[in-house]
């Protein structure tokens, strides 16, 4: 069973505000009532340990705070090509071991990867410009992060803040 809950804003825009459901396999919604959803809203996810992957429609450009925090079985995250605006701890104690960023997405919040114990290998789109301190924060097995020459990495982003 997969239930969203969504709230229409400001620019006749769908937020996924909530989830109810016990799927494995999360596929978001591109459109409610033929408006596109644009943003995951904060902790849609939090605690859903069954989840193993989720399919984000390109229409998602915002992706809120824990989003996916303690999704520990999460492996697989479709990511849209949209998505500019990534809070932080979206990606907290979550599963993931790989992950690749849209060319959109401009920067990497504190603690976007916060505990994310199998984490391995980020690869970074195009339009990536800054990674902030502890974006990375208790990432242990990251050994490979692969982005542009200019972009401009926290001499904190790798380090563990408790």
């Amino acid at each position: 069973m997969q239930e969203f809950i969504y709230q229409l804003i400001e620019n006749n825009t769908f937020c996924v505000a909530g989830y109810k459901g016990d799927e494995e396999n999360v596929v978001i919604p591109e459109r409610v009532n033929g408006a596109p959803v644009t943003v995951l809203f904060d902790k849609l996810f939090r605690g859903h340990p069954e989840i193993k992957s989720v399919k984000i429609p390109d229409t998602v450009t915002d992706i809120g705070e824990f989003v996916f925090d303690g999704c520990v079985n999460l492996r697989h995250i479709e990511l849209p090509s949209q998505l500019f605006c990534l809070w932080g701890n979206s990606f907290a104690r979550c599963g993931i071991e790989e992950i690749t960023l849209p060319d959109k997405l401009a920067a990497l919040p504190p603690f976007a990867f916060k505990e994310c114990k199998n984490l391995k290998k980020v690869v970074c789109g195009a339009g990536l410009k800054k990674i902030y301190a502890w974006a990375f924060s208790g990432c242990e097995q990251l050994t490979e992060v692969v982005h542009g020459p200019n972009v401009d990495v926290s001499s904190e982003a790798f380090q563990t803040k408790k």
